[in-house]
């Protein structure tokens, strides 16, 4: 075994191993609305399950030179977004996304996809999309950052946790309170430029 001390590399180092390790990642597909009223629209892999009582889900949204994104800035600002499940039919759409844009450019605009009103919030979501969750912003946590000679340096991160408060689930993958997968046929981040489908599955009982 190669054993590594994280704070003898670089952050592009632990980068590295981290996305190269922790695989297949879930793809939040998120939309939030700016002040203008501009519509944005990002993929993010670090994105799962905080809770089910409340349900409620979490996405670290990594900063660009100690800056917010928009996606962090919007969702502090207005309280709510939406987080789309990405999948195969709409996986190239959601790609063209991730293009750094100012502010008022819509991403949503960019890859042609289809704005749709939400019920319970202000921030549309994205018609294309299988399922989506309507989210209100539960936290926001400000983590990481490096010290340096004049103590922590700036956050890393902002961990969004966002409570679910409406599910949108179309029916052709809907089956009486569950989710069809090979239906859903969702798609995971790997490393690089690489992706993933579901591939085959298999079943382990659980221990009584």
């Amino acid at each position: 075994m190669v054993s590594i001390d994280p704070s003898t590399q670089t952050e592009r180092d632990n980068y590295k191993l981290l996305i190269g390790s922790i695989i297949p990642r879930p793809i939040a597909f998120v939309t939030t609305l700016a002040e203008d009223g501009t519509l944005n629209a990002a993929p993010y892999s670090y994105f799962n399950i905080v809770a089910a009582n409340p349900p409620m889900v979490s996405i670290s949204v990594q900063r660009k030179n100690g800056e917010k994104k928009d996606t962090s800035r919007n969702a502090a600002a207005t309280g709510s977004f939406v987080v789309h499940i990405s999948d195969e039919h709409y996986i190239e759409q959601i790609n063209q996304t991730a293009a750094a844009l100012p502010p008022d450019e819509s991403e949503v605009q960019l890859a042609g996809l289809t704005p749709v009103a939400s019920e319970e919030i202000s921030v549309p979501g994205l018609a294309e999309a299988r399922i989506r969750m309507e989210c209100v912003l539960e936290h926001s946590l400000e983590l990481g950052g490096s010290a340096g000679t004049d103590g922590p340096g700036a956050p890393a991160c902002d961990l969004l946790i966002g409570r679910i408060v409406r599910f949108h689930i179309d029916e052709s993958i809907y089956d009486n309170g569950r989710i069809d997968a090979e239906a859903l046929a969702p798609v995971s981040r790997l490393a690089g430029n690489d992706y993933a489908k579901l591939g085959e599955r298999f079943t382990i009982e659980r221990p009584v």
